[in-house]
C-alpha cells in the first residue's frame, strides 16, 4: 500500500483516536462517536498496529497517553483543524456575513477609536453582532478564543496576520492654566522641574527619554499623581496637574477644544505604547465573512480618516 492509500485507510482511525486522546476514554469517545467502546478499541488496535507504536498505557484503572500519543495528538488536532478550514473555505461563497465577532482591544484604544465605529457597523451589517474584549492584556488568538486582536506594536508576532489600522504616537500636553503658572519648557531637560503625570507601573516609566533628529534625551520625571490609565490621565491633566503624556487619540479632541497644548512637539518621546496599531489573526485560519467585513470596515474607517480620530499636526 503506497502513502496516499495508507493515509486515506488510516484517516478515520486518526479521528476517532483524536477523541478518545481528548476524552482520555474509549466509553466517552464512543458515546459522541455514535460507536460501541469495543468498536473504539478496535479502531484504536488497528491504529497502534499500522504505526507500529503504542498510543495508550492502560491500566485496570486508568488510560493515559503515552509519550507517541501525546505527539500524534498535536498532529492530529492540527489536521482536524485544516479540514474544518477546508470545509469552511468551501462553503463560504453561499454565506453572507452572520455571527457574533468577539474582538480584543486595548483600553484606551478600544474607548477613543473602535467604540464610536461599532454603532455604524451594527447597522450597516444588521445580521453580524460585535463583543469587544477590552483589557491592555496581550491577548492570544489561539488561546484566549477571540476572532480578532488589536494589538499596538512595531514588530507583530509571527504566526498571525496582521492588518494596520491606526498609526499610534505619544503626545505630550498641559492646559493652559497649568502652562501660565509654571512656564512652557523649550527642552526635555525642564521637565524636571514640572510636575509629570505617568504610568508609574515600573521604574522605566519615570525615565521619559526623547529624539529629535540624531539628538537623545532622558529626564527623570515627577508628580503628585501617578495612574496607568490613560483617560484617568487625561482628567488630571485637564485639572491642571501637570505634564502628561497620553496617546494622540486620547488628546485630540481637547487640543482641538483648546484646552490641551501640546508642548516639545518638535522632541519625540519614546514610550512602548506606540506603533501601529494592528488587527490580528491567525494567518492559517480560514477568515469567515463576518470577520472579514469587519476588518475591511475598520481598515476603511480609519484609513480615510472618516469615523476615526482627529489627526494631529
Amino acid at each position: 500500500m503506497n502513502d496516499p492509500e495508507r493515509l486515506h485507510a488510516l484517516l478515520p482511525d486518526l479521528a476517532i483516536f483524536t477523541r478518545a486522546a481528548e476524552r482520555l476514554g474509549f466509553s466517552a469517545a464512543a458515546r459522541e462517536l455514535g460507536m460501541t467502546p469495543s468498536a473504539v478499541s478496535r479502531r484504536i488496535a488497528h491504529l497502534e498496529g499500522a504505526l507500529g507504536v503504542r498510543l495508550f498505557e492502560r491500566s485496570t484503572r486508568k488510560l493515559r497517553l503515552s509519550e507517541a500519543g501525546q505527539t500524534l495528538l498535536a498532529h492530529c488536532r492540527s489536521m482536524l483543524e485544516n479540514a474544518r478550514a477546508a470545509l469552511d473555505g468551501a462553503t463560504a461563497y453561499r454565506q453572507s456575513p452572520h455571527g457574533r465577532v468577539r474582538m480584543s482591544v486595548p483600553r484606551a484604544f478600544g474607548r477613543r477609536v473602535i467604540h464610536p465605529l461599532v454603532a455604524p457597523f451594527l447597522a450597516a451589517y444588521p445580521e453580524v453582532d460585535v463583543q469587544l474584549l477590552v483589557t491592555d492584556r496581550a491577548v492570544d488568538p489561539f488561546d484566549d478564543a477571540v476572532d480578532l486582536v488589536v494589538r499596538i506594536t512595531d514588530a507583530p508576532p509571527e504566526g498571525l496576520a496582521a492588518r494596520p489600522l491606526l498609526r499610534v504616537r505619544q503626545v505630550l500636553c498641559a492646559t493652559p492654566d497649568y502652562l501660565a503658572r509654571r512656564g512652557t519648557p523649550a527642552h526635555p531637560d525642564e521637565l524636571a522641574a514640572h510636575d509629570c503625570l505617568f504610568l508609574g507601573e515600573q521604574p522605566a516609566d519615570r525615565q521619559w527619554k526623547f529624539r529629535r533628529g540624531e539628538e537623545r534625551a532622558t529626564v527623570g520625571v515627577r508628580g503628585r499623581y501617578v495612574v496607568n490609565h490613560a483617560e484617568m490621565r487625561l482628567e488630571g491633566m485637564l485639572n491642571h496637574l501637570g505634564i502628561g503624556s497620553l496617546p494622540h487619540f486620547v488628546a485630540a479632541e481637547d487640543i482641538a477644544r483648546g484646552q490641551l497644548v501640546p508642548v516639545l512637539e518638535d522632541w519625540e518621546l519614546l514610550t512602548a505604547y506606540q506603533g501601529t496599531a494592528y488587527l490580528l489573526y491567525p494567518a492559517n485560519r480560514y477568515l469567515a465573512p463576518k470577520c472579514r467585513v469587519f476588518i475591511d470596515w475598520l481598515a476603511a474607517q480609519l484609513g480615510s480618516g472618516h469615523g476615526g480620530p482627529p489627526d494631529l499636526p
